[in-house]
């Protein structure tokens, strides 16, 4: 018998008449990622949270771009937070809390998330442009909404600097992973007990 602590795996897929979205999930992976969402900057969006919160992470998204990427966008984050909370299960052990500061050049972002079982967003990013390649900034809270509403997770981002949308994106999505990975890490202190004085979450 394998004393190895078992991975927190999930896989979901969820279709609607406007996307087709699948997402599997390895929470305790090592980075790697496997995307086809159809809008370029998204892929590495999502590669800088598989790669910087050491998560495994598969996303096949089918959707209405000859209309816009707002359905594709924001189901991939819906679908992405309903793989994680499922993968996550109870919550026992976990630190819940986890926040990051990330700078590219001239940008800085701060991201702070709870594991509250309480879903909100709360996003202050000033984008210094409309479209970074084919991907609407718009859609970046959409993405995070989504992710939050269905994660059951609050959710605070902040972009404190920044000049270059590119860089902008990066910093949230980057400090978005580093959050996400230290709530996500096993507190050896806590084994077995859910991080609330109520008891659940």
């Amino acid at each position: 018998m394998s004393s190895e602590t078992p991975h927190r795996v999930a896989e979901v897929r969820r279709d609607t008449k406007e996307t087709q979205i699948r997402v599997r999930i390895d929470l305790d992976g090592s980075g790697a990622a496997k995307l086809a969402t159809g809008i370029g900057f998204f892929d590495h969006m999502l590669d800088q949270i598989a790669r910087h919160g050491l998560i495994d992470l598969e996303i096949e998204a089918v959707g209405d771009l000859h209309i816009d990427g707002h359905h594709t966008v924001e189901d991939v984050g819906i679908t992405l937070g309903m793989a994680v909370a499922q993968a996550v299960g109870n919550k026992a052990g976990i630190n819940r809390y986890g926040h990051a500061y990330v700078p590219l050049d001239e940008a800085l972002s701060r991201v702070v998330i709870d594991f509250s079982g309480r879903p909100g967003l709360h996003m202050r990013v000033p984008f210094k442009a409309a479209m970074i390649g084919g991907f609407d900034t718009q859609l970046a809270v959409e993405f995070f909404q989504g992710f939050a509403n269905h994660a059951l997770v609050t959710l605070h981002i902040d972009n404190l600097h920044g000049d270059n949308a590119h860089h902008q994106c990066e910093t949230v999505f980057k400090a978005f992973a580093r959050a996400l990975r230290m709530a996500l890490t096993s507190d050896p202190r806590a084994a077995g007990m859910i991080p609330s004085t109520k008891g659940t979450l």
